[in-house]
């Protein structure tokens, strides 16, 4: 989810979700950068990712130029600097790639815009890849795409600073004992939690745990289940027990703010266990109102295959596709869970301390789910507006997640 820290993240574990997508221009592998697709008879195919921290000697480089090899082409990348994806794409209309990979909420608007083929039009075979990781790309019953992996969000611990106020984490079951929980650290003379509530994607994405954990539904954004999810972070702001930062936090910033050592707990992603593991921090999931885990959200690339005039290049790009999403191949080298039960029983076997993050991968939610699509986007800036104007100050739960219902319905007629 934050790109401005995949830099930093290069080497661990489980990577940022790349919210954002890429002005794709510039990186590339060896066969070279930018263009767009050849002519029929080319064995040259081109795949643009937003990725472009990742170098011709990174991971998932090779990953590309092993498939290439496998598969008998050449395969040209393009990879850029933080952008838009979807608005590069739809200027790249009439010269798209063979293969586009995007963040997943962009896959809707991308084909509702007519530029991605569907699973049925190039022969994809989405079957081994778990549901709902792919959903983040069903529109009406149809796909458009497969996820290369996922990640998500959990709630990290900082053991020494709970042990200090005699918490003992397994108290911690719903909001109500981890409300109880931070009351305890903040009388010991500790913080209680840190996040991101920022005026961004970053800011609904962390907000979807507590929303959808309380029984809340994107579709209607004044319910009261809504409003007692806003209601629990605008009650932890207003008595101190998060920081006023969270406001303007990014994930990385929030990330920051717990590695200080002065926090109890942090909502973070995945790609952050492998400096959590060398700090000796845990992980637990978002706990729900009522108990249980709260589904986050899932995080990550879709591999799209873009509309092309020559319709037999399909089926070559569908075995770049397999060969990047089956088993853990692509998954591995982003630094992502692997979309399907056999990617992810290897990376197990590689590494039995990801069990914690494939659960919760497997109890995650797209934000595109219950079939919203690109409703998504206007629904989602309407609600971290709302999570700001609550937390700042400026309008009660009640009243700034009614104004987000009202102006959200508006622009969708």
């Amino acid at each position: 989810m934050d790109n401005t820290r995949k830099a930093r993240a290069v080497g661990a574990v489980i990577v940022a979700i790349g919210i954002s997508a890429a002005t794709l221009t510039g990186c590339s592998t060896s066969a070279g950068g930018g263009g767009g697709t050849p002519s029929a008879d080319s064995t040259e195919y081109t795949l643009w990712d937003p990725y472009p921290d990742r170098d011709a000697s990174s991971t998932w480089a090779k990953a590309i130029d092993a498939c290439a090899a496998d598969i008998g082409i050449t395969i040209k990348r393009n990879a850029g600097n933080t952008g838009d994806t979807v608005k590069d794409v739809t200027t790249a209309a009439a010269n798209l790639p063979d293969v586009a990979m995007v963040d997943n909420p962009k896959v809707s608007t991308l084909a509702d815009a007519g530029l991605l083929t569907t699973t049925e039009d190039n022969g994809l075979d989405v079957s081994k890849i778990e549901k709902n990781i792919l959903s983040a790309g069903e529109i009406d019953g149809k796909y458009y795409g497969v996820p290369v992996g996922a990640n998500t969000l959990g709630l990290y611990y900082n053991p020494t600073v709970l042990a200090a106020a005699g918490v003992d984490i397994a108290s911690v079951k719903d909001a109500a004992s981890l409300t109880a929980a931070l009351e305890k650290v903040v009388a010991a003379g500790k913080k209680g939690i840190t996040f991101s509530a920022v005026g961004t994607e970053e800011g609904t994405f962390q907000f979807l745990p507590w929303f959808w954990g309380a029984g809340a539904d994107l579709k209607k954004l004044d319910s009261p289940e809504a409003e007692q999810a806003l209601g629990l972070w605008t009650d932890w702001v207003k008595r101190g027990i998060a920081p006023n930062s969270v406001l303007s936090n990014t994930q990385g910033t929030s990330w920051d703010e717990f590695m200080t050592g002065d926090f109890a707990f942090a909502e973070n992603g995945s790609w952050f266990k492998s400096a959590a593991d060398d700090a000796g921090y845990k992980s637990i999931q978002v706990p729900g109102f009522d108990g249980g885990a709260a589904p986050a959200p899932t995080g990550g690339e879709f591999i799209t295959i873009p509309v092309q005039k020559d319709t037999s290049r399909y089926a070559t790009s569908v075995k770049i596709v397999d060969c990047l999403s089956t088993g853990d191949t692509g998954a591995t080298a982003l630094g992502y869970v692997a979309p399907t039960a056999d990617g992810q029983k290897a990376q197990l076997a590689a590494d039995a301390t990801l069990e914690f993050w494939i659960s919760a991968v497997g109890d995650a939610k797209p934000r595109t789910a219950d079939n919203l699509g690109i409703s998504y986007g206007v629904i989602s800036e309407q609600l971290y507006t709302a999570v700001q104007n609550a937390l700042s100050g400026a309008a009660a739960p009640a009243d700034a997640l009614k104004d987000a219902q009202t102006t959200a319905a508006e622009k969708l007629k």
